[in-house]
């Protein structure tokens, strides 16, 4: 074969998307059922769906947009950022979905061969966005074996030694996969360390409003931070695909690159999705909250169904859409305990090493309604009970 028909090498590296595998497990089965899947399980506000069918036959929907999205969205979330998360200095892009963000900055901010910072269990997209681009030098750190929390003692040491200094400490809060939440003190201590560093620090807020028990969601700024928020949870808006970046407005040129990576991939986000979002923030946060509230129903649900692993085996959940359990120590390949869940008891969860942690399980509380959500952990505690007593049972 000629050179023209190799691949790139960073590409055939690169995993299968977890997401993929998964998708292919349940397509197998119409009898399967998804615990797997970052989703909710919500329509976008009915007002704001009402309200963008007006806009449908406005030949403007049709053509390009300003590749930084539509100046009327922009300012509601320049407007947003300021009141609910006391981001006053950042400027705003919109892309589509927080994903896109992410890779828009990977390709701002990063060059091949350059070092960055994770945490496990790290959000599986980030990391392949990494390795995707030739970013293949990822220090992944480690998380607190109680509370699943990013180590900063380990980041400063971490900053402190690795020559050249990482270009880019990477965060969700709260996470994905684990569901934990990372508190304000130890997020701004996190900011503090890149910026003595000189390292950009990217924080995922994609959850920021899927808080429970009380927490409250922060964030942080700063000439070294740059904040990716999305709609797609939220407001229900997953396939409709909108997020958006903030960044910081003091520092000369950012927008200017972002700008030249937004051009090239999308060019715009879809107009009538960012008609969708402008309607859905014109609905409220509230909206959203009614919502979050009865996922609490949800979580106590799984929680029960995790039981059969243990005391201290399921953590997270503090936030976010998830629950992280560990899988009894003989289960290192989680891959395999995930696709004998899927056949015999036709219940898929997304396997921990997808997440730099062998041998655990990311279970999604948020894409099912209570009743469907039931039956689903019925199915997942029969599952683990097998597995525990008997092993992986082969189906007959």
């Amino acid at each position: 074969m000629g050179s023209y028909g190799r691949l790139a090498r960073r590409v055939l590296e690169t995993e299968m998307p977890v997401m993929v595998q998964i998708q292919e497990l349940i397509r197998g089965d119409k009898n399967v059922v998804s615990l797997a899947q970052g989703v909710v399980y919500w329509q976008p506000p009915e007002e704001a769906v009402e309200k963008l069918q007006q806009r449908l036959w406005d030949p403007l929907i049709s053509r390009y947009g300003a590749d930084e999205g539509i100046p009327e969205l922009r300012e509601a979330l320049t407007q947003k950022l300021r009141n609910e998360n006391k981001l006053v200095n950042s400027s705003v892009m919109v892309t589509a979905g927080a994903n896109q963000a992410f890779v828009n900055l990977v390709l701002t901010l990063c060059d091949a061969g350059d070092s960055v910072v994770m945490f496990a269990p790290y959000y599986f997209n980030a990391y392949m966005s990494f390795q995707m681009t030739g970013v293949t030098n990822i220090l992944v750190g480690p998380g607190n074996p109680k509370t699943l929390h990013p180590d900063a003692d380990w980041l400063e040491r971490t900053l402190l030694k690795t020559r050249p200094v990482p270009k880019v400490v990477t965060v969700v809060n709260p996470g994905n996969p684990s569901g934990t939440y990372i508190p304000e003190p130890l997020l701004k201590r996190i900011s503090d360390l890149c910026r003595e560093a000189g390292s950009w620090l990217i924080v995922d807020n994609t959850y920021e409003y899927f808080m429970y028990d009380g927490l409250k969601h922060s964030c942080v700024e700063g000439d070294h931070v740059v904040n990716i928020f999305s709609f797609s949870k939220a407001y229900g808006m997953m396939g409709w695909r909108v997020g958006y970046i903030a960044y910081p407005s003091g520092v000369e040129g950012v927008g200017t690159q972002l700008l030249k990576v937004q051009d090239n991939i999308p060019i715009c986000a879809s107009l009538i999705s960012q008609y969708l979002a402008l309607y859905s923030l014109e609905v409220g946060p509230e909206w959203v909250s009614e919502r979050v509230k009865d996922l609490v129903k949800n979580r106590e649900i799984l929680l029960k169904a995790l039981s059969p692993l243990g005391e201290g085996a399921v953590k997270g959940g503090e936030g976010a859409l998830y629950l992280w359990a560990k899988l009894p120590d003989k289960y290192l390949d989680d891959t395999k305990v995930v696709r004998w869940l899927a056949t015999r008891h036709g219940v898929v969860v997304i396997p921990g090493d997808a997440c730099g942690c062998p041998g655990h399980l990311r279970i999604s509380f948020g894409g099912l309604i209570e009743a469907d959500c039931k039956a689903a952990a019925e199915r997942l505690k029969k599952g683990l009970e097998e597995l525990l007593n008997h092993g992986m049972v082969e189906t007959e």
